[in-house]
């Protein structure tokens, strides 16, 4: 059944050929508003300093032209109190007027606010989820712990932390060890069907295939709205094969990461594998899991001493030592440091050492004794990596860069980017095959 006071409507006013006010007859939620005293005067006047411009032109055009027409305004009553109405016209012919027909819509424009409000907050509750999911990353990364998230309808490898990468090699995709061995499978299964019925196991030990040591496996539930997945937290139970070397030998991984000077290890397309604490200082960076698996040029892209420099040598020479270079950090420092490097074999590495030194203070005091401005020092390049060599290097280097860039500033547009580079579509095209750049 249809409430009749919704469909009847809150003011009625019949208005002559000139939009004068004839009759105004309000409904009983009105009646005490005294709209009678309208009688005589035009209607956009009693509307109010408020209605816009475009209003008063509609109503003058359906007084003169006859067409009905609907619209919403802010209308002052008597009071002065203002009420949100929206009203339909309808003509009564060229030379009779036109009723206007006026209904309260103030129900409609709290409804919009709530939903506007109701969006605001979920928009905040968004940014807020995506500033807690940043913050589990970075501690998900930066623990040395070995964790990995598994799914629990199919014991797939959702996420890994750079430990579980670094000691186990366990990585996003795979099951998770489908090679158990079956009296630890017994155990493990045996803690899944626990951790689902209670949320959480005790830890159970296991001798995982590849290693050489027994770990010890935490599990609990997490219920997400993307599914059931595990939380396994492992812990080495005994030495680790990534930190411990053969009884009674010192541990290498413990002298690289006490040593003064940055060190890294980059693959071949300069993704780092490996840092120690220096390096981290040196670009301003707290946790190991922030670096691991970016790109070292981030840090390294000095024109003509970058990490594609440093490892085209390395490449094709075997090594380099002490070229002096510029490091770049997070939170703006630059670093004048002297860069060494070597593969990890003689031809073609799959791998590349970098030995990080940092000279800033050294060449500051050379400067202030008068010494010469920096330089890379003759150690610097091999015995026949010519000027000729190094002038084209540096300048592929700054042309791939340049080209980099103005990519990511038209947002991977090639006719804007050509354009803009005063090439031709054909030349940018080969610049990109050249440089490797036609996958982005």
């Amino acid at each position: 059944m249809i409430d009749d006071s919704f469909a009847k409507p809150d003011i009625t006013l019949t208005l002559d050929a000139n939009g004068v006010i004839r009759s105004a007859v309000p409904s009983d939620a009105l009646a005490e508003e005294g709209i009678d005293s309208w009688r005589g005067r035009v209607w956009g006047e009693t509307i109010g300093p408020s209605v816009s411009p475009q209003i008063l032109k509609m109503i003058e055009d359906m007084r003169q032209g006859g067409a009905s027409s609907c619209f919403q305004v802010r209308q002052r009553l008597p009071s002065g109190r203002e009420l949100p109405l929206e009203y339909t016209t309808v003509s009564l012919g060229p030379e009779a007027g036109f009723i206007a027909i006026g209904k309260n819509i103030q129900a409609i424009s709290d409804l919009q606010s709530r939903l506007q409000l109701a969006q605001q907050e979920r928009e905040r509750d968004y940014w807020k989820y995506r500033e807690i999911e940043t913050r589990y990353k970075m501690l998900f990364d930066a623990s040395t712990e070995v964790a990995v998230v598994v799914r629990v309808t199919n014991l797939r490898i959702v996420e890994a932390n750079v430990a579980a990468t670094k000691n186990l090699g366990l990585l996003p995709g795979p099951e998770f060890y489908p090679d158990m061995p079956p009296r630890d499978r017994k155990s493990f299964e045996a803690m899944l069907v626990k951790v689902r019925e209670q949320g959480r196991a005790p830890g159970i030990a296991l001798r995982l295939s590849g290693t050489n040591s027994q770990w010890s496996l935490r599990a609990s539930l997490m219920n997400t709205n993307a599914g059931a997945f595990y939380l396994f937290q492992m812990t080495p139970m005994g030495a680790s094969l990534a930190t411990a070397d053969a009884p009674g030998s010192p541990s290498v991984e413990d002298v690289i990461q006490r040593m003064l000077d940055g060190f890294a290890i980059v693959d071949r397309e300069g993704i780092v594998r490996h840092t120690n604490h220096t390096f981290l200082d040196m670009t301003q960076i707290g946790a190991a899991g922030a670096v691991i698996g970016e790109n070292i040029r981030r840090w390294l892209a000095h024109p003509g001493a970058d990490i594609l420099t440093i490892l085209g040598i390395v490449q094709r020479h075997g090594g380099v030592r002490a070229m002096m270079t510029t490091l770049y950090g997070e939170l703006g420092s630059n670093t004048l440091v002297e860069v060494s490097a070597v593969g990890d074999r003689a031809g073609d590495p799959e791998y590349v050492g970098l030995l990080l030194r940092d000279v800033t203070m050294r060449f500051a005091e050379a400067r202030g004794a008068g010494g010469a401005l920096l330089s890379p020092t003759p150690e610097a390049y091999p015995d026949d990596f010519s000027l000729e060599h190094l002038v084209r290097t540096s300048t592929e280097a700054i042309e791939r860069k340049a080209v980099m860039a103005m990519l990511e500033l038209c947002r991977g547009n090639r006719t804007a980017a050509a354009k803009r580079l005063g090439l031709s579509r054909q030349s940018l095209h080969a610049k990109l095959r050249k440089y490797e750049l036609d996958g982005n």
